[in-house]
């Protein structure tokens, strides 16, 4: 028996093709999509991975049985779906692994104009639904699908958001990774569809390959970076930029060849933002930099701080009416993008930002960056909150303060703080840590890991 409970996670559905993830299943959560949404018509798009186009026809296909009329935009990123969604007012499914190895796809979904869906908003009541249909048994039919070509579209709503036309001439290395960054930045950034901008783009593997040839696409490690920072200094570059395998995360290389935090360029777009719409708010998350906060304060806005996760970005956005948001991994929410979330649309802010004064991208960025962060880092434990439990008790008497908005955050008496959450879906606990500098951090790094797997 097929336990839908393995594949679908908390923001989306992610699974091996087909051992965990096939035609059917597809099927069964389309038709249970068009269920729990109410949908009569939506919108999918699939990435460059060999079994996506099937997956999305055998989707469509329990969409149709269940009375629904399909867009097939076909081959796009993430953020193109979130387009399509918003531009049509659809429901959307986007077949994609994101970064995840090639063996892997799955689904994001949507209900029109981009709201997110997941397990708090609707994808347990469509894996129930999908885990009826499997059991029971559904009668598909062939979908009548409508075929649609929105990447001249996307591309232009884009270079409506960010005026690049007048900024100084820059080289821009790009790592698409063998993903839909290969697809879309000939588009945006590019002459593929509109004008020419002032930007020499020198390509890294824009082929697109789902079976990732060169390199995992996911700019997050810091060991799939190395060829684009590499080729950023070997060119001249003024800029590098790398996307994951459905392009809705980009990653900043400077022109040392060094990576730029995604706190710094959260604090960088939130000023662009800030400077076209004073006073609003900005979301980031509990695991950013403590410096966006404050650098957002200073600039006149209000930071508002958030869960982890795109779900809860995106509802704190719809609740506070916010501008901007930006997450630790290198995820970017836009108002103006229907609060989703677009590599894209930030790489051009970072862009723009660069190429609107004479300086390089490192003298430009060190203003946000004022202190050292450990990064993300993994532990498997037994028991999670036996774990977290340690934790807190080691670190007590130096604690300043404690919350829980996700895991524990524990704020230090030396200006350090940490946080310490639960995986979702694997037995891992994890670890972020920052310092008012490099040796503080560290200390503070090693010590929690020391606790955390009971060294």
């Amino acid at each position: 028996m097929i336990d839908l409970a393995t594949i679908v996670k908390a923001y989306d559905v992610r699974g091996v093709v087909p051992d965990q993830l096939d035609e059917r299943i597809a099927a069964a959560l389309g038709a249970a999509f068009v269920d729990v949404t109410g949908a009569s018509r939506l919108v999918t798009a699939h990435d460059m991975r060999d079994s996506g186009p099937a997956l999305a026809a055998a989707f469509a296909a329990g969409a149709a049985a269940r009375n629904a009329q399909v867009v097939e935009a076909g081959l796009g990123s993430t953020d193109m779906l979130y387009f399509a969604s918003g531009h049509l007012d659809l429901p959307g499914a986007m077949f994609t692994a994101s970064h995840n190895p090639a063996k892997y796809n799955g689904i994001k979904l949507c209900r029109a104009s981009a709201v997110p869906i997941g397990q708090e908003s609707g994808l347990i009541e469509i894996r129930e639904r999908a885990q009826h249909y499997l059991d029971t048994g559904l009668d598909t039919v062939a979908a009548q699908t409508e075929k649609v070509d929105l990447l001249g579209e996307y591309a232009r709503y884009l270079r409506q958001l960010v005026d690049l036309a007048a900024i100084r001439p820059l080289t821009v290395a790009v790592d698409a990774g063998n993903g839909m960054g290969g697809y879309t930045v000939p588009a945006v950034l590019g002459d593929a569809v509109l004008k020419a901008l002032p930007l020499t783009i020198v390509p890294l593997y824009f082929e697109l390959d789902g079976s990732f040839p060169n390199h995992e696409a996911n700019p997050l490690e810091p060991a799939n970076l190395v060829d684009l920072q590499k080729k950023v200094v070997e060119v001249g570059a003024d800029i590098g930029l790398a996307f994951d395998g459905d392009a809705d995360r980009c990653f900043v290389i400077d022109g040392d060849g060094q990576a730029v935090s995604p706190s710094a360029v959260t604090a960088l777009v939130a000023t662009r933002e800030l400077a076209k719409h004073p006073g609003e708010t900005i979301i980031h998350n509990l695991i950013t930099s403590r410096a966006v906060p404050e650098i957002v304060r200073e600039h006149g806005g209000v930071p508002s701080r958030s869960r982890v996760g795109h779900s809860f970005i995106k509802a704190d956005m719809a609740r506070t009416g916010a501008v901007f948001g930006g997450e630790h991994s290198a995820h970017y929410y836009f108002r103006e993008f229907w609060r989703a979330d677009t590599g894209m649309l930030a790489a051009m802010h970072v862009l723009a930002a660069v190429g609107e004064q004479p300086g390089p991208l490192a003298d430009l960025t060190r203003q946000y960056d004022r202190y050292a962060a450990s990064g993300e880092i993994n532990s498997t434990v037994d028991d999670q909150a036996a774990r977290v439990a340690a934790v807190r008790a080691h670190f007590a008497a130096r604690t300043v303060d404690v919350d829980e908005l996700d895991g524990i955050t524990i704020d230090l008496d030396d200006g350090s703080w940490f946080n310490v959450r639960a995986s979702n879906t694997e037995p891992l606990l994890r670890l972020n840590v920052e310092g008012p500098d490099g040796a503080a951090m560290s200390a503070v790094r090693d010590e929690a890991l020391a606790v955390i797997r009971g060294q």
